[in-house]
């Protein structure tokens, strides 16, 4: 079944950006001239996704203006001529078709995906989190997801290096490679710690997944007045086929302070405008 369905939770508080994070949403941080959001949705998009649903909470109003029309904003730039931009604008509102609802229920990041059951319905569907932001030179990493789950027809998740440390920050998958890069997952576990688990192979946010991850997520216990999404892959990993792919995109977290740094800096260095006297510019830091 072809996969037109993107969720993006967007209710998070945006606590390490605190405190422009009160008013602001984390989302919206710019990214040169971009909001993360944006570079996120556009990459949808160019994966073949048509539908996305955000599902946010309190002051997240600013992700639904930024990508709905302006009139007088557009009515200003065509007066003023400035067409480029004009038409920079308009192609926002028009990227998806988008949808927003209200985040409901328990903290934990396995509540705004069942949330969006409904809207889902019975159709395979990609979840990606609004501060997770891929680069590749080549095909979108969402992209490359997708292709493995036409081939596989089974969830997919994100792979990805990790050292000891990294058990601590992320889910951690077990599981044979099958192809390059490509691993069945057979045992997952969130944030074990490096005694618990012989592998170092993490996951990162973003996934293709199944409708039945609901029933999961519905029997998944509530840990520490959370529900984790990783908790019902986990679940659902035993039930059936399940996959892994180690992403070959640059990533960057950029919910945390030094990954939206490193983020501006190596699109920056790529960005028509500015990207020679950015060079220049960095050359004078030692």
């Amino acid at each position: 079944m072809k996969i037109t369905k993107a969720v993006i939770p967007v209710a998070g508080f945006g606590t390490r950006f605190l405190p422009v994070t009160k008013a602001l949403p984390k989302e919206m941080l710019p990214i040169v001239d971009k909001p993360v959001v944006q570079y996120i949705v556009e990459d949808l998009v160019k994966s073949g996704i048509s539908d996305i649903i955000f599902v946010t909470g309190q002051n997240k109003r600013a992700i639904e203006d930024h990508f709905d029309y302006h009139p007088e904003l557009e009515a200003w730039l065509e007066k003023s001529g400035k067409k480029e931009q004009l038409e920079q604008i308009r192609e926002i509102a028009s990227l998806a078709n988008f949808v927003y609802i209200r985040q409901k229920g328990p903290y934990g990041n396995g509540t705004p995906v069942l949330n969006a059951e409904h809207l889902i319905g019975n159709e395979p569907f990609v979840v990606v989190w609004g501060d997770d932001l891929y680069r590749s030179r080549k095909k979108p990493h969402i992209q490359a997801l997708m292709e493995v789950f036409k081939k596989y027809e089974s969830p997919v998740l994100t792979a990805i290096d990790i050292d000891d440390e990294g058990t601590k920050k992320n889910a951690v998958i077990e599981g044979p490679e099958v192809e390059p890069g490509l691993y069945k997952v057979e045992k997952m576990a969130e944030k074990p710690g490096p005694a618990a688990m012989k592998s170092r192979i993490g996951v990162l946010g973003a996934y293709v997944l199944t409708p039945d991850i609901f029933s999961e997520l519905k029997k998944t216990p509530i840990r520490k007045g959370e529900l984790w999404l990783a908790d019902a892959i986990a679940s659902l990993a035993k039930k059936r086929e399940l996959y892994a792919k180690k992403t070959e995109s640059q990533f960057f977290d950029t919910g945390s302070k030094i990954g939206w740094f490193e983020a501006n800096i190596a699109i920056g260095l790529e960005h028509p405008e500015i990207k020679d006297e950015l060079k220049r510019l960095l050359k004078t830091y030692k």
